[in-house]
């Protein structure tokens, strides 16, 4: 069977639309949907569910869609590995990164790419840890960057030990504090981080016996950010989430060691190019660093 028409599975799992796929492939819809029936009348069976709102994979496809992202991710190897032996860095590296990752590092981390290794394509993709992680084991992405992980099937790589900081406006009580005790926190209005995965804010109230007074759950930080601007309540975020704070905010540091760690989960055998984009995120962090 076709690899092209393993790619087109592949993109339609990804974006949920014959359409979006057709177009980031650069083929018609009718090629698109003909190469997936084709591959159901092959297969027996139904790789997706066609419905008004777009089309989802079948637990069957989502199945088989697993399997064929192994065929393409060893083809995409071994074309690397080919450039390798003939001294050129080429390729496509696959990164699932939070959002902070993504405001803060990636641009420079992409600049040095360009710079050093012109023929390595960076694809990125934003989640949350859960979503990483779950795009790490269906062999969405090569790398991403986690909190931690609990799969023995990647490596894990701690890259930097980010403080987590409690944020507060100028009408809060602990406005003037030098530091917080996670315990004054209790009975003040306070804003959840909300996000699938391990929460690095909760367990660090788990971990001293805390119990919040959650107001609100949100998911975006800015969003939380801007509620504390507002005086509607304090909040927990790490460091690397808190740059350009209006003058009505500032953040204090906890009392109790409290920090996230920020890595990079990996493949345990990395294709070439991923190889290169590791080298150099070490390489900038390193400089950061100095």
């Amino acid at each position: 069977m076709s690899l092209v028409k393993y790619e087109i599975l592949n993109k339609v799992g990804e974006v949920h639309s014959f359409t979006k796929a057709a177009e980031l492939l650069g083929l018609t819809q009718s090629a698109v949907s003909h190469a997936i029936s084709s591959m159901e009348k092959d297969f027996g069976f139904n790789l997706i569910h066609r419905n008004r709102t777009g089309v989802t994979l079948t637990e069957d496809g989502i199945t088989m869609l697993i399997e064929m992202r192994k065929v393409l991710s060893a083809e995409e190897l071994l074309r690397q590995e080919a450039a390798h032996i003939l001294g050129v860095a080429k390729g496509t590296v696959r990164v699932g990164l939070i959002s902070t990752i993504s405001t803060h590092w990636m641009p420079n981390i992409i600049r040095l790419m360009d710079q050093q290794y012109p023929g390595i394509n960076i694809e990125l993709r934003e989640g949350d840890y859960y979503e990483i992680e779950q795009w790490l084991l269906n062999g969405e992405v090569d790398c991403g960057f986690l909190n931690r992980t609990s799969s023995k099937q990647f490596d894990f790589m701690p890259l930097k030990r980010d403080p987590l900081l409690c944020i507060v406006s100028s009408k809060s009580p602990l406005y003037d504090k030098e530091e917080v005790d996670l315990n004054e926190i209790e009975d003040i209005p306070f804003i959840m981080p909300s996000y699938k995965g391990t929460n690095d804010v909760i367990a660090n109230f788990e971990k001293y016996n805390v119990r919040p007074n959650i107001r609100f759950h949100l998911t975006d930080e800015k969003g939380i950010i801007s509620m504390v601007e507002h005086h509607l309540g304090i909040s927990i975020l790490p460091q690397l989430a808190m740059a350009g704070l209006m003058n009505n905010v500032r953040t204090i540091p906890l009392k109790q060691e409290s920090f996230r760690t920020i890595g990079l989960s990996t493949k345990q055998k990395l294709s070439p190019a991923a190889k290169k984009f590791v080298e150099v995120l070490k390489q900038w962090l390193a400089s950061v660093k100095e």
